[in-house]
This record gives C-alpha cells, sequence and structure tokens, in this order.
C-alpha cells in the first residue's frame, strides 16, 4: 500500500532520513566548513562530502522512481540532486533515460570515450592525465563532468541546451565566488569534499560491472554482437559489498553495493535490497566481492584501467579480484 507521499508506507522513514541527512549535511556542513576551528572545519567536511554520496545514490533512486509515489516528484527529487551534486548541467531526464540503457541494453553506454581520446592526446597531455591518476586525483571523472559541461557546445544536436548550460554555469560560478569572498577556506575544502565522493563513486562503480562500454548518443543502437541475455547481466555483475560481516556499513552508501539484487529487480527501494539479496543468493553468491578485495586492484590498476579496454578477469569461483581492472568514467552522473 503506498502512502500519500512516498511510493511505499515502509519507505517513509528510510527516505525521509537519508533525504534530511543529505539536505543537512549540504548546508549545515558547507556553514562549518567556515568554522575557524580547523578540527571542526575538517570533520565538516567529511560530513559535506559524505552528503553528496548520499545525494548521489539519492539520484539513482529517483532515477528508478523508487521513492515518490508520482514520477513528477521523482523527477523533481532527482533535480535537486542533480545540484547537490555538482551535476546540474545536464537534464535530469537526460541522466536518467542513458542510464535506463544502461539496463535495457546490459552494456555501460557512456558519452564520452575517455580512452580513445587520451590516447590520441598529445603525449605531455597523456602524461599529466596518467600523472594525476597515479596521484589518486580523479582526472578522467572530471573530464567527464567538463564534457557535460561543454557538450551542448560541441555537439550541434544539443545546442538548445547552450543557454541553459551557460546560464548554470554562470549561477555556480558566482555561487563559488561569494563562497571564496566568505572564506575562501571552505571553498577549498568544497573541492576536498568533492573529490571524496567523485572518487567513493568511482571506485563503488569501477568494480560492480564487466560489461562491454559504448560511447554513443541518444539514437544509436549498442551493437548485437553477443547475447546479452539475463544469464549475462548477472554473470557480468557484482556485488561488492561495504562489509559482509557488517551489512549496515553498505547503508554508507545507501545498498547501491547490492548490485546483482538491484538489477534483478529494479524497481525495489535501497532498503530492501539486502533482504532480496538473502533471498536470492543466501550467503553463497559467488558474485559477492567485499570492497576490502578490491582496494588492492584500484590501487594496482589505477593508471591501467584509464587505457584499457579490458576490464581484467575475476575468478569468482575462487574468491580472487587481483586481476580485476575494472571500469573508468562510467558514473550515473555523467552519463548523458
Amino acid at each position: 500500500m503506498r502512502s500519500r507521499i512516498f511510493r511505499h508506507a515502509d519507505g517513509v522513514i528510510p527516505n525521509s532520513l537519508a533525504i534530511t541527512y543529505a539536505l543537512s549535511g549540504y548546508g549545515v556542513g558547507l556553514w562549518l566548513m567556515m568554522s575557524h576551528d580547523l578540527l571542526l572545519a575538517l570533520a565538516a567536511t567529511l560530513w559535506f562530502a559524505h552528503a553528496l554520496i548520499i545525494a548521489a545514490y539519492l539520484f539513482h533512486e529517483f532515477a528508478h522512481d523508487t521513492v515518490f509515489a508520482r514520477h513528477e516528484a521523482n523527477h523533481w527529487g532527482g533535480v535537486l540532486t542533480t545540484w547537490l551534486t555538482g551535476s546540474c548541467y545536464a537534464r535530469y531526464e537526460h541522466l536518467r533515460r542513458k542510464h535506463v540503457r544502461h539496463h535495457v541494453d546490459r552494456a555501460d553506454v557512456i558519452s564520452l570515450d575517455t580512452k580513445v581520446l587520451i590516447q590520441s592526446s598529445p603525449v605531455l597531455l597523456r602524461r599529466c592525465v596518467l600523472l594525476l591518476e597515479w596521484c589518486y586525483i580523479p582526472a578522467i571523472e572530471l573530464l567527464m563532468h567538463a564534457f557535460v559541461i561543454a557538450l551542448p557546445f560541441l555537439h550541434e544536436e544539443r545546442h538548445r541546451e547552450r543557454k541553459r548550460a551557460a546560464f548554470i554555469l554562470l549561477v555556480r560560478i558566482s555561487a563559488f565566488t561569494v563562497l571564496a569572498y566568505y572564506s575562501i577556506q571552505a571553498l577549498l575544502l568544497y573541492v576536498i569534499a568533492y573529490l571524496i565522493m567523485v572518487t567513493v563513486l568511482r571506485f563503488a562503480d569501477a568494480f560492480q560491472h564487466t560489461y562491454d562500454a559504448y560511447a554513443i548518443l541518444e539514437s544509436d543502437k549498442v551493437p548485437e554482437d553477443k547475447l546479452r541475455d539475463k544469464a549475462y547481466e548477472q554473470a557480468n555483475t557484482y556485488t561488492n559489498l561495504v562489509s559482509v560481516r557488517w551489512p549496515w556499513l553498505n547503508l554508507l552508501i545507501l545498498n547501491f553495493p547490492y548490485h546483482n539484487a538491484h538489477h534483478e529487480q529494479l524497481a525495489l527501494p535501497w532498503y530492501r535490497l539486502p533482504a532480496l539479496h538473502h533471498k536470492l543468493y543466501g550467503d553463497n553468491n559467488r558474485q559477492v566481492i567485499p570492497m576490502s578485495r578490491l582496494l588492492l586492484p584500484f590501487h594496482r590498476h589505477r593508471v591501467t584501467r584509464v587505457l584499457s579496454d579490458d576490464y581484467g578477469v575475476v575468478d569468482t569461483a575462487a574468491g580472487k579480484a587481483d586481476g580485476f581492472i575494472g571500469a573508468v568514467s562510467v558514473s550515473f552522473l555523467t552519463a548523458v
């Protein structure tokens, strides 16, 4: 039975808490980042960064219409989260449509082939990007966000979005200017928090699929070069849990790691995913790879994955992920 506002009656409390946390963490966290007490400001930065992370995963919930009863309400919730996460340069419906294609086409449907772009770039530029990635600075993800801003000015089919993109860019530059006027410290801490958000999202995204990636426009189709059925989907999807022993820790990223369960039932809200995972797979799902096993490959292949078309080898039978190179530039916040 649906509540009057939320899609599910049991979603009133968890969704209200998540939304309140994201909004309060953004507003109060940003205010505390101006504090002259450096320890308080740094603690607020972590809170602010986590609020951005929750907002990003709330966007994912809004995109699947799992939060509110009405599609229009989910739409505006999604729009709000794009502003919170700095992804507002793209229209929410474009981001949502491209993410839905990820599920329908069972592929990583991206907007820009960053690997081809980097490989074809001047040597100095390529080395700078790889150096930044080696230093754990998410240069490729930042490039994707910059591409989203520039897209209306690069592709004629998006020319109608130019005024909107320019206006949003002006609004955000003005907001950052005001923030800098009141507190350069808060602006610098904002950048750090934003980089933390991007890094957390890219770490989770990197090890959830071994799909084929295609840089295509809205009207293009994924090549029908293989059978991408339900069995293919589940075999190439991984549940990269924050913790197996303490499942509540997965709430830190809104249960997004329960990815096989999510792909099994797309309309299931985030707070029901652990129960569905246990029902479907029990304790012996070979697709489960705890994040503790992914830290080493994330570190070891941080430069390799920038240029490699191969996501690597995942030995689910042996529970080994050392050869899992992972994906890059597949964030749902930059798929337009």
